[in-house]
């Protein structure tokens, strides 16, 4: 239902937090506004997608159907979303490389508590106290004293002074050879908000202000950004502007280095009035008309292998079942989702061993959106007793919401130390250090020291050497008893020269009392 050709891929999180909706909710503080229910939470998860800028070519044959992917929308309430069949919307891009997920566009101090308090209405002949000059600044006078007409030729006069300025620019005459683009660029927003700024400050009066466009040094010269750029810093916006859009930042970075941003955003729109631009507009028109409108989609009849139909009133997997027939749900299970007993269809669900199935209405909802209506009971306690897993690149994990996607094999494995390694822990504890060890695994133990250490208690480690053994092992029966009893026979590659019977008593009693002598098969199972 989702895919389509040359699209761009939309990545699913069926268990992700709904971070963006939260922040709706606590934004919203209107007492109208209802809660959402957890079955709408369920479904609004479903309802979430990710946008990537990662393309992908399929298969118009896959094409089930067409839907439709927006930007969330902040100031749409969450359950329009709901309410709209196949609709989807985003606000996080994700990046397959750096493998994280990011806001699709900046913002800053969105939400009502960066809204301006606005007073309250007020009443007729009620008088405003507040101090006008603290709260704007009057840039212009609409009931000056000067008519329309004195306006106008006040402007026609900056106009011509501009013009004559440009004349008079060694600069501007090369950028603007003809008189007529000297006076076009004399006539631009920046000359007349000049004059009429001049003008105000003047308390409107002509003689004073046409004093100041005209000074003892020469004409005044206002010139804006698009006569500040040269052609080929020009050019090399457009191509910047090709590549990245609208991400001023990594324009300046990349292209525009010594322009400050501030320049590069006046530049963006006043390039937006200009011929230029239209053309532009106009070619992209062109190709997008010239792109695939249509495409044929041969009709989708191959057998579902999760179809099931009733069999003399056992369940059966087929192709199908009559059309109109409503069949009981089989050993008295009834749908996974919406846990209805009648179907005109049921497909089977989930692992094989679970059996669990959805009715016509559940299964379409999973084919759409991933999931099902409501929780299944497969999936309510693993909800209840653990949250939404992270990755090691802290994005939540990506789950297609089906249970065969746990039921994984995971292949186990044994750690067993050898005898050496276990008697070391102890003989050398000293220099192992096993706690501060566990908090530090990435530094490594230093294995020499270990086995001087075990040398110097004459702990043998070939499989055929035997040594005497060890001095704290010595009895302290009379001389005449026998010496302790040796263990040539353990299995490589690790021999001991002392039975670790004796050991183990020496250990845990602290002292060693030879007892009756026993043979190297009853030592082996002690």
């Amino acid at each position: 239902w989702r895919s389509w050709a040359e699209t761009i891929c939309n990545f699913y999180n069926l268990f992700s937090n709904l971070s963006v909706t939260k922040e709706l909710e606590e934004e919203k503080e209107s007492p109208t506004e209802t809660d959402l229910t957890e079955k709408q939470k369920h479904q609004l998860r479903h309802r979430e997608l990710f946008l990537s800028r990662q393309y992908e070519s399929l298969p118009a044959t896959h094409i089930r159907g067409k839907c439709s992917v927006a930007l969330l929308n902040e100031t749409e309430a969450v359950l329009s979303y709901l309410d709209k069949e196949d609709t989807f919307f985003y606000s996080l891009v994700y990046d397959p490389t750096q493998k994280t997920l990011l806001a699709d566009k900046g913002e800053i101090r969105v939400g009502p508590r960066f809204q301006a308090d606005v007073p309250e209405m007020l009443q007729e002949g009620e008088a405003d106290d507040r101090d006008q000059s603290k709260l704007e600044e009057k840039l212009w006078d609409p009931e000056c004293p000067l008519t329309n007409k004195q306006i106008d030729q006040f402007l026609v006069v900056a106009r011509a002074v501009g013009t004559f300025a440009r004349a008079l620019d060694c600069s501007s005459s090369v950028r603007q050879p003809s008189l007529h683009m000297s006076a076009a660029a004399a006539s631009r927003d920046i000359t007349l908000f000049h004059a009429m700024d001049t003008l105000h400050r003047h308390n409107y009066d002509l003689s004073s202000a046409l004093s100041v466009l005209v000074p003892a040094g020469g004409p005044v010269l206002c010139r804006d950004e698009m006569e500040e750029w040269s052609a080929s810093e020009a050019a090399m916006f457009e191509e910047a502007l090709e590549k990245y859009g609208k991400d001023f930042n990594d324009i300046r970075q990349d292209f525009l280095p010594w322009k400050s941003l501030t320049s590069i955003i006046e530049y963006y729109y006043m390039w937006k009035t200009t011929d230029r631009y239209v053309q532009q507009k106009r070619l992209k028109a062109a190709e997008a008309e010239s792109k695939l409108k249509q495409v044929y989609i041969p009709t989708y009849n191959k057998p579902n292998p999760n179809q099931i139909s009733m069999t003399n009133g056992k369940m059966a997997t087929v192709n199908g079942a009559g059309p109109g027939a409503y069949h009981a749900a089989g050993g008295g299970r009834a749908c996974e989702s919406c846990y209805t007993m009648q179907s005109a269809q049921w497909y089977s669900w989930g692992p094989p061993n679970m059996q669990c199935r959805l009715c016509v209405s559940c299964w379409m909802y999973w084919k759409k959106y991933g999931g099902l209506k409501m929780p299944s009971r497969a999936e309510e306690p693993r909800s209840r007793s653990h949250g939404p897993r992270q990755s090691n690149h802290m994005v939540p994990m990506r789950n297609s919401g089906s249970p065969k996607s746990s039921m994984k094999t995971k292949q186990a494995f044994l750690l067993q130390a050898t005898r050496l390694t276990k008697l070391a822990r102890h003989m050398c504890r000293d220099i192992i250090r096993l706690r501060r060890a566990a908090r530090r695994p990435f530094v490594p133990i230093n294995c020499g020291a270990i086995k001087a250490e075990c040398k110097k208690h004459n702990i043998c480690t070939d499989t055929h050497k035997h040594t005497h053994s060890p001095p704290f092992l010595t009895p302290t029966a009379p001389p005449s008893a026998p010496p302790p009893h040796l263990c040539p026979s353990l299995p490589p590659p690790v021999c001991l020269s002392f039975c670790f019977y004796y050991y183990c008593y020496y250990y845990y009693f602290g002292f060693c009392i030879l007892p009756p002598p026993v043979s190297n098969k009853d030592c082996l199972s002690s």
